[in-house]
């Protein structure tokens, strides 16, 4: 089937299935469940041929959604802020071949990732995320070198998502160590949020990976970090968590990494704390204790060989 359309002066043809793919992602009206079923069901080339009419009655899309949908697709203004943005930022798509496996196994794997950065570091063992509450103690910094600092001298790869308090810790550490690390964001990378951590970003990008499954333009949404969350634990063999209170947003990626079948390490603290609350109930659980890196090598060392 001929090219329906060109990005700029040709570099980029709208028929290889990435670009297609890239492209609905970015079309409003269209949910990240709709973009799978065309995916799966192959047919991303039909839908540019077909009125809003046929996209309603051949989906059972509601029709103001396909007529969005419709023009979206054949909007030239749309295609330039796509070649733009292929121009600033590395883009994969799952139909990549350099796609993270161990991303691709878990549920809802995103379809599209923008990345700023060393992006080999996405398929490169072991990732660890470390994660824990955006108040956290006055010991927390120390928690977070204690257990870090020996597994990045073995060269580990540290994953969080950028936010307040652990998360800036755990990257903060890494990148004082001159170590590796990934953030993935709960939006677009002309919005850092929180903003204070816009020289952070800066740094990640220059030395380490952001991710994003969000165009860069797209600000964050409330909504948008328990999603971004299933990337933080799917990337990576494991989760630990610092801190966290026993209501803490934290178990929303603990609960995606035990679905994803990913082990869950927590650090205990004082019976004092309520900044340990959280981890002292996952433990209880079943999340394995964990007061030294070693701890989490040899959980490690026992399961390597299911992704290596």
């Amino acid at each position: 089937m001929g090219s329906l359309y060109t990005i700029g002066k040709g570099s980029v043809k709208l028929n290889d299935q990435q670009i297609r793919l890239l492209h609905l992602s970015r079309c409003r009206g269209v949910s990240r469940a709709w973009l799978r079923k065309w995916w799966d069901d192959l047919c991303l080339t039909e839908l540019y041929h077909l009125t809003p009419q046929q996209i309603c009655h051949d989906f059972q899309m509601p029709l103001k959604n396909a007529i969005v949908l419709q023009n979206d697709l054949h909007h030239y203004p749309l295609l330039r802020q796509i070649e733009k943005d292929i121009a600033n930022y590395q883009v994969i798509t799952i139909l990549d071949d350099n796609y993270p496996p161990m991303l691709k196994a878990i549920k809802d794997a995103p379809l599209v990732l923008y990345a700023s950065g060393n992006l080999s570091l996405i398929n490169q063992l072991p990732l660890l995320s470390v994660i824990g509450t955006r108040l956290p103690s006055g010991e927390a910094m120390k928690k977070v070198i204690k257990i870090l600092h020996p597994l990045l001298l073995q060269e580990w790869v540290i994953v969080s998502g950028m936010a307040k308090g652990i998360d800036s810790y755990a990257h903060e550490v890494t990148l004082n160590k001159n170590g590796y690390t990934i953030a993935v964001l709960g939006g677009g990378f002309h919005h850092i949020y929180p903003k204070e951590n816009t020289s952070l970003f800066q740094q990640i990008s220059n030395r380490g990976l952001v991710l994003s499954e969000y165009a860069p333009e797209s600000p964050p949404a409330k909504y948008h970090f328990p999603e971004r969350n299933r990337i933080i634990s799917g990337l990576s063999f494991g989760t630990l968590v610092i801190e966290a209170k026993e209501k803490s947003g934290t178990l929303i990626t603990v609960e995606q990494a035990l679905d994803q079948g990913r082990e869950v390490f927590a650090v205990p603290g004082s019976p004092l704390s309520l900044q340990s609350t959280g981890c002292h109930k996952m433990i209880q659980d079943g999340a394995k204790l964990v007061t030294k890196a070693q701890d989490i090598y040899e959980e490690w060392e026992t399961m390597k060989h299911a992704y290596v």
